[in-house]
């Protein structure tokens, strides 16, 4: 199996729309989550998110083009292009054994949910004909594919929150099994629409502290109540290691071990036993090494915090590395939270620096470890694993080891 390396980043979030101003504002604790203005939530029981601000789609596609896309997508193709400069590669690459790995857990709902209003009030003939092209997930990998003259396998993954890590994966696979020799991992999200904050409030799975938007996200708080939706999108070019090593490029870091699993539990709830299989996987891929960091899902829930502490101790035992979650900063980001968090990840050992869990001022007593309360931590990090668990019982791990 061939080694993988990590030699392109690129995200945009609540916090900044390229990789360093929103690390920087991870790490200085800022909070991107205030009042929704995408949609008219007045009268909703959940009036908070965490939106990408001051981004314009026409800088990552023609005007006239625009409107044959969603947002998911306009962020992808934006933390796309920062990921494709930042990785630098050379003018005779074989866009043949350069492939596409997309993630988004619902991809195109705001196309949904107009088309669907359109089709109600007006009629089915005034249906966009751009609906099914911008709202399908694939589309994510389709858009970024031809931007980019990607002619390699195009692959996605929609496995709800766990989608931006298990993109990850699959395109490591692709490249040790020689099905390519780079990969794109686009993931991206715009869920906050009317349908979308309706939906997930519904089922009461979102915090409801309005009055207080930055304090909302809490995780691993005593006082947590649900999380807080996030939109944004994050890239990486992955490719094998001689072919990193071959041209002098910048690696991030090497992936050194990936584990997936599922609940068979509830759709909804989750398990403690799935978390810990992914994680123990994936520790045992890397050969278990010394971890550094934990970056957490830590959603804001009470029951996905505990049991992410409880799977992260029974999977160590004992000495358990710093914890944090950077939820509290940009919200919840669905399907493109993995993606954005191997980028946290990623230049947090870069730069020597842990970003902080933010809003936590009353302990739990069943979450009990090192969450880097408040304020970011500089350290020395080699290995670092991040977490993602999504609806349906589907759980991703990725291991970053730094080169």
């Amino acid at each position: 199996m061939r080694r993988v390396v990590v030699t392109g980043i690129g995200m945009i979030n609540a916090v900044g729309n390229d990789k360093e101003s929103s690390f920087k504002a991870m790490c200085d604790g800022k909070c991107g989550i205030d009042e929704i203005t995408l949609f008219d939530a007045s009268e909703y029981s959940v009036r908070i998110a965490g939106e990408v601000k001051n981004f314009d789609a026409s800088t990552v596609m023609a005007p006239k083009e625009v409107k044959k896309a969603d947002r998911f997508i306009h962020l992808g193709l934006k933390a796309a292009a920062e990921a494709m400069e930042d990785a630098n590669l050379p003018q005779d690459t074989d866009m043949d054994r350069f492939g596409i790995s997309a993630g988004s857990g619902i991809g195109g709902l705001p196309a949904i949910e107009k088309n669907s209003i359109i089709l109600a009030t007006k009629g089915p003939r005034r249906i966009s004909p751009f609906f099914i092209p911008s709202a399908l997930v694939n589309m994510l990998g389709g858009f970024v594919s031809i931007k980019h003259g990607t002619k390699g396998p195009n692959l996605s993954s929609v496995t709800a929150c766990a989608a931006g890590t298990h993109a990850i994966s699959e395109a490591v696979k692709t490249i040790m099994c020689n099905g390519a020799d780079k990969m794109l991992v686009v993931s991206a999200e715009c869920a906050v629409t009317g349908a979308g904050v309706g939906g997930f409030a519904a089922m009461k799975a979102l915090s409801t502290n309005n009055e207080n938007p930055k304090e909302a996200s809490r995780p691993f708080d005593s006082a947590r109540d649900g999380f807080v939706m996030g939109e944004g999108a994050a890239a990486l070019v992955l490719e094998s290691y001689e072919d990193a090593v071959a041209r002098g490029a910048n690696i991030y870091g090497e992936i050194i071990g990936f584990g997936e699993s599922g609940d068979a539990n509830h759709i909804t709830t989750p398990s403690l036993d799935g978390p810990a299989r992914a994680m123990m996987a994936a520790y045992k891929m890397a050969g278990e090494p010394k971890i550094d960091y934990i970056n957490a899902h830590g959603t804001s829930t009470p029951i996905n915090d505990k049991n992410e502490t409880a799977a992260v101790k029974e999977l160590l035992g004992k000495n358990f590395p710093p914890m944090s979650s950077i939820k509290g900063q940009i919200g919840h980001c669905l399907g493109a939270a993995g993606g954005i968090e191997a980028v946290a990840c990623l230049m947090a050992m870069r730069d020597g620096i842990i970003p902080p869990t933010i809003n936590y001022t009353t302990p739990d007593e069943a979450c009990d470890l090192d969450y880097v309360p408040n304020t970011s931590r500089k350290a020395d990090l080699n290995v670092v694993m991040s977490n993602s668990f999504g609806f349906g019982g589907t759980n991703g791990v990725l291991i970053f080891k730094k080169l």
